[in-house]
């Protein structure tokens, strides 16, 4: 079996378990009344050695209480790791339990094995068996990386044929760059193709409304394809909690915001493949360095989390000055000092930063005059200075970045009013998975936008994904995009191609 056949059976729950020259996970006599893996299985952030693997057990997972229809008791759930797809080597085994206190999420974070290769894993638990994953560990010298970035993935909006398509590109590694869910309730938030699909009642309020929001995404066998092609690097945006929301600030005014903050990070870490020290009381840690050998570093940044709130109430707005001040910060002062000193540490080739919100300057009006969003970087506009300053002295940097439901490509200056300001980085900025429908291409919009940001080349407003191939050398990427989502079956088609030189040594 070749690893598409494999991705195409064990995504659609029929890889079977065949014989093997070990004993196979056990199998006690049956309590649960069905399935219990109805929310697939996922994996990630790998390192040499190893990697985190993840299922949550869920009989019935759109229970209104978020308990998946599961008992109140504790299950034991097998697991087992494969050198090969058909499990006829099982390199690691053990038993993890699935608390009830934890929404029944299992999260085994695995050490020992080998570097630089592909793994297959799966759970079983009750007599049931779930669907088989691949993962893989990381290299240890400058292996080549095939990637994808991702964001944005409204439920309502469309179906997630982008995540179908993604899994088909068998890439070596995903990563997924906020708004995972949204906690709109139905027709909260309307896109202009319409609702194409329903979400669960309610604005997610409470513990158990996040859980049940999160076990309605995961149950898109869309979305389970593409957790189960690759391991994931995770971190969330704002609508995994609530809109536009600012470090302890609620953008609602919600007096309940701690608690509700709280309770939305449980939820995500329960749903997601994070390793256990990420949850830390009410501090939720995504802001992290994973190395792919020595040719790249991601750095993840938290761009939520720690921020202020924004300047002169949010919005898109003109004539804002205090969006200008040099003591306004989007990272934090512990962040900032986190990943100042993983950029001037860092001995790879190329230096990733993966983060939520558009970094490049974006003035959304046509003329004179100037419009920008005070919720991404243009609102942090002094310490952006600061750290394209840093990125200057960084070998090879390209950000990463969702949030705006359109593919970007942009140079990053320190300067973005001065023409031959020099370039310091390139952001690559994915569209969306789902998040406003139906995509778009209006020439004349994308024509003025460019002609007003020069630094900006490419504009795209379809609903996709991007792929990258890293190498010593380059970067070639390839910005993907769907014609449609709001019926299934779209083809994913490559609408930007470029590549990225790497600097040459010193």
């Amino acid at each position: 079996m070749d690893r598409r056949a494999f991705l195409t059976a064990a995504t659609a729950g029929i890889l079977l378990p065949q014989p093997v020259s070990r004993p196979a996970l056990a199998s006690p006599a049956r309590t649960l009344r069905s399935d219990p893996f109805t929310l697939g299985v996922a994996s990630g952030d790998p390192t040499t050695d190893g990697f985190v693997l993840w299922t949550r057990l869920a009989v019935a997972p759109l229970n209104g209480d978020g308990r998946g229809g599961m008992p109140s008791r504790d299950v034991d759930v097998a697991w087992q790791v494969s050198a090969d797809e058909r499990f006829a080597t099982i390199v690691r085994s053990g038993t993890a339990t699935a608390r009830a206190r934890n929404a029944h999420s299992v999260h085994v974070e695995l050490k020992g094995l080998e570097p630089g290769r592909d793994y297959f894993y799966r759970f079983k638990s009750e007599g049931r068996l779930s669907p088989a994953g691949r993962t893989r560990t990381t290299p240890e010298g400058e292996t080549p990386l095939t990637f994808a970035v991702a964001a944005c993935a409204h439920y309502e909006h469309g179906y997630y044929t982008a995540y179908r398509r993604l899994a088909q590109e068998e890439p070596d590694l995903v990563v997924f760059l906020g708004d995972y869910m949204y906690e709109y309730g139905p027709s909260g938030y309307t896109a202009l193709a319409g609702r194409v699909r329903t979400h669960t009642p309610g604005k997610c309020r409470m513990l158990a409304d996040y859980r049940l929001r999160h076990a309605q995404y995961k149950s898109d066998r869309d979305l389970q394809a593409a957790h189960a092609a690759a391991p994931w690097l995770v971190a969330f945006d704002d609508h995994e909690v609530e809109n536009n929301w600012a470090g302890p600030v609620s953008s609602s005014g919600a007096r309940d915001f701690a608690r509700r903050r709280r309770e939305a990070f449980k939820a995500y870490y329960e749903n997601m493949p994070l390793r256990r020290a990420s949850l830390q009381g009410a501090v939720l840690r995504v802001n992290r360095r994973v190395s792919w050998g020595r040719l790249a570093r991601f750095h993840l940044l938290d761009t939520r989390q720690f921020r202020d709130d924004q300047a002169c109430e949010d919005g898109v707005r003109a004539g804002c000055d205090e969006r200008l001040a040099d003591g306004r910060t989007l990272l934090g002062p512990g962040q900032w000092r986190w990943l100042e000193s993983g950029l001037h540490g860092s001995t790879t080739r190329w230096n990733l930063l993966g983060q939520q919100i558009m970094m490049a300057h974006r003035d959304h009006k046509v003329g004179p005059g100037r419009e920008v969003n005070l919720d991404s970087w243009d609102g942090y506009a002094a310490e952006r200075t600061r750290l394209l300053e840093s990125l200057a002295r960084t070998s090879n940097p390209v950000v990463l970045t969702g949030d705006a439901h359109m593919h970007h490509l942009a140079d990053l200056k320190t300067d973005f009013d001065d023409p031959d300001s020099p370039v310091v980085a390139r952001e690559l900025v994915a569209s969306s998975i789902a998040s406003d429908g139906d995509g778009y291409r209006d020439r004349t919009w994308i024509a003025e936008a460019i002609q007003e940001n020069p630094h900006i080349s490419y504009i795209d407003q379809r609903r996709g994904y991007v792929m990258a191939r890293l190498t010593r050398d380059e970067m070639s990427v390839e910005f993907r995009t769907l014609d449609y989502i709001s019926r299934r079956g779209a083809r994913a088609k490559t609408s930007h191609r470029l590549t990225l030189p790497a600097a040459p040594d010193a």
